[in-house]
C-alpha cells in the first residue's frame, strides 16, 4: 500500500490540472488515529516511508480526524475567498471498528448528503466488514479491494482526481466507472 500511495503521488504531480489543485491528507487508525499528514499540495507531500497495521482499529476516530482536518482545510479556502472541489473522503480498512463510530457516521452522512463530501468506502481483504463501510456511504455501495490490487486503485483514483481537477467546482463529473473492473471485486 505504501507502495502504491506513492505512486498516487506521482500520478498527481504528472498531470497538470491534478498538481494545481489536489491537497491530499492521510490518516491513519489503528489503536489510536494519527494524522500521517495534513493537508497539504503535491510539492509540498513527502512521500510515505511507512504505514503500519497494528493493535486496534479506531476508525470512529480516524474518520472523525480526517473530518476536523477537513472542516480547517475548508475554513481556510472560504476565509480566503477560495472556491474548491468537493472533497473526497477515501475509507480503506481490513477490519471492523472497535471503537464507537456513530458520530463519525453521523457527520460523514450528513456531508454526503448534503452534497459537501464524496465517500470511496474501500474494504481490504476478506475480514473487512463491509457492513460498517456501507454506513458511512448513503449513496455508494462499498467495494472490496481485488486481492492486494492497491496499485490499480491509486491509479483509478489518480485518473478520477485529474478528471475532477479538470472540471470547474460545483460541476458534477462522472467518474469511470468500467475503470473499477481493474481493482475492485464487483
Amino acid at each position: 500500500m505504501r507502495r502504491a500511495v506513492n505512486l498516487f503521488y506521482d500520478a498527481i504531480d504528472e498531470d497538470d490540472d491534478a498538481h494545481d489543485s489536489a491537497e491530499i491528507n492521510i490518516v491513519e487508525f489503528n489503536s489510536s488515529a494519527a494524522m500521517v499528514h495534513d493537508f497539504a499540495s503535491i510539492d509540498r507531500l513527502h512521500r510515505i516511508e511507512t504505514l503500519n497495521a497494528s493493535g486496534a482499529t479506531s476508525m470512529g476516530a480516524g474518520v472523525n480526524l480526517a473530518l476536523d482536518s477537513l472542516e480547517k482545510r475548508k475554513a481556510t479556502y472560504s476565509d480566503s475567498g477560495v472556491l474548491y472541489y468537493q472533497p473526497w473522503l477515501v475509507l480503506m480498512t481490513d477490519g471492523g471498528p472497535t471503537d464507537n463510530i456513530d458520530t463519525a457516521v453521523s457527520r460523514v452522512v450528513d456531508l454526503v448528503e448534503n452534497k459537501k463530501l464524496t465517500v470511496f468506502p474501500i474494504g481490504i481483504g476478506e475480514r473487512a466488514d463491509m457492513r460498517t463501510l456501507a454506513r458511512f456511504s448513503p449513496s455508494r455501495e462499498p467495494l472490496r479491494l481485488s486481492g492486494l490490487k492497491f496499485q490499480e486503485f491509486f491509479e483509478w483514483l489518480s485518473k478520477s482526481v485529474a478528471r475532477v481537477s479538470r472540471s470547474t467546482p460545483g460541476d458534477t463529473v462522472k467518474l469511470d466507472l468500467e475503470g473499477l473492473a481493474g481493482w475492485a471485486e464487483l
